[in-house]
């Protein structure tokens, strides 16, 4: 009895299963720090590598210089099938791992529920989707289907803004029908909605002084902003889905000098654009003792909030046609705090799913992995879904 094309992709997928993994491995080996550029470009260059050696030279590809941040790289493989189809698949190759992490990074041992893990830093967030998408079309196109166009845009930016590839993500998705982005899956879960999110830059500027012979002269930077930092974090509302953290602060010139100026950056993230409003008002409003001290705020707000959009809904349901064929028993979705590139594909009004990528855990945290028992499954997922897109996404 001849299996049917969706059994006989998923076996095909845990077939190369070793060879999915070995191409993780090699791309958490290489460290991608958002900050070290020469990093970042190497990392470009092997997962450009990558992708070419199993899916031979792209029809069209930029480069796109990032400046201060790493590069963004976009890869074409034109369609087979007739309808003018075209799928993005979106995954950034930064991680939030300072260069030379990996020296110290400890592998675990098999889990509690006898999983096997596998650890490193990006593993999880986001180089096996990275991996897992290159793999999807691979074996998309050895199912001999007609496939949409599919562009691949890789990103060094994503884990501090996007600052630099936001127009291109933009872009991008607006020349496709689908854009699915390949960061971590939510414990197996797609990522229908996420936080929107703001990195505020707070400054404080006070008066200098000699902190031994006359302290009184001074007016601190650092005890204002340390005010205002225990203020700004008041403003959170979790309940209402709003959290405020502040990740760094920096100022001072000496210790023996009463500090003239400081900053700090702080990471927010709203489900909604009204408690966007909420935020940007009630920051403005926090008041320092020191009268002397002068408070600026950048309101940089980076993401807006993802909602599952009426454009995304029908490609939801497909994602749920496809793993049913594949044998799961369901797909659920889920809403997720952290914000992704899926949320300027979905302010758009665009079809975007996220967390197409790895299963496991750990995102930001050391020791973040995979169970890499389910990277056939994901593949598989991405792949079955190409098979299903050679004509654009009716909703």
């Amino acid at each position: 009895m001849t299996a049917s094309p969706a059994a006989a992709l998923t076996a095909r997928a845990q077939e190369v299963s070793s060879e999915i993994v070995t191409d993780i491995l090699t791309l958490v080996r290489h460290e991608t720090s958002s900050y070290d550029l020469a990093g970042l470009a190497a990392g470009l260059d092997l997962l450009r590598e990558l992708a070419v050696h199993r899916l031979g030279r792209p029809d069209h590809e930029q480069r796109y210089p990032g400046g201060e941040c790493g590069d963004t790289l976009t890869l074409t493989y034109t369609g087979t099938g007739t309808g003018a189809g075209h799928v993005a698949l979106v995954g950034h190759y930064d991680t939030v791992w300072p260069t030379g992490t990996l020296a110290g990074w400890e592998q675990p041992e098999a889990s509690d529920d006898g999983r096997d893990k596998l650890s490193g830093p990006g593993i999880f967030d986001m180089k096996t989707g990275l991996a897992q998408g290159i793999w999807a079309l691979k074996l998309a196109r050895e199912c001999g289907a007609p496939l949409p166009t599919v562009t691949f845009l890789f990103n060094g930016d994503e884990e501090i803004g996007s600052l630099s590839s936001r127009p291109v993500i933009e872009e991008v998705a607006q020349k496709a029908d689908v854009t699915l982005v390949l960061e971590p899956s939510a414990h197996g879960a797609v990522k229908t909605a996420r936080k929107g999110s703001g990195i505020f830059r707070v400054t404080a500027t006070g008066v200098a002084a000699h902190a031994g012979l006359a302290p009184e002269d001074g007016a601190s930077a650092i005890t204002a902003l340390s005010e205002f930092v225990v203020a700004a974090a008041a403003v959170a509302a979790p309940e209402r889905g709003t959290t405020v953290n502040t990740g760094l602060i920096k100022g001072g010139s000496a210790t023996n000098v009463v500090a003239g100026q400081a900053t700090a950056s702080v990471d927010i993230r709203v489900s909604s654009e009204a408690e966007q409003a909420r935020v940007d008002a009630e920051f403005d409003a926090i008041k320092v003792s020191d009268p002397r001290i002068r408070i600026e705020i950048d309101h940089a707000w980076n993401r807006p909030p993802m909602t599952l959009n009426a454009a995304s809904a029908p490609l939801l349901d497909l994602a749920r046609e496809v793993a049913r064929e594949q044998g799961r028993d369901d797909l659920p979705d889920a809403a997720v705090g952290g914000a992704s590139d899926a949320n300027f594909v979905a302010a758009l009004g665009l079809p975007v799913l996220c967390g197409m990528g790895a299963v496991g855990d750990g995102a930001h945290a050391r020791g973040e992995f995979i169970y890499p028992g389910t990277v056939p499954a994901q593949t598989a997922l991405v792949a079955g879904l190409l098979g299903r897109l050679a004509q654009p996404l009716r909703g």
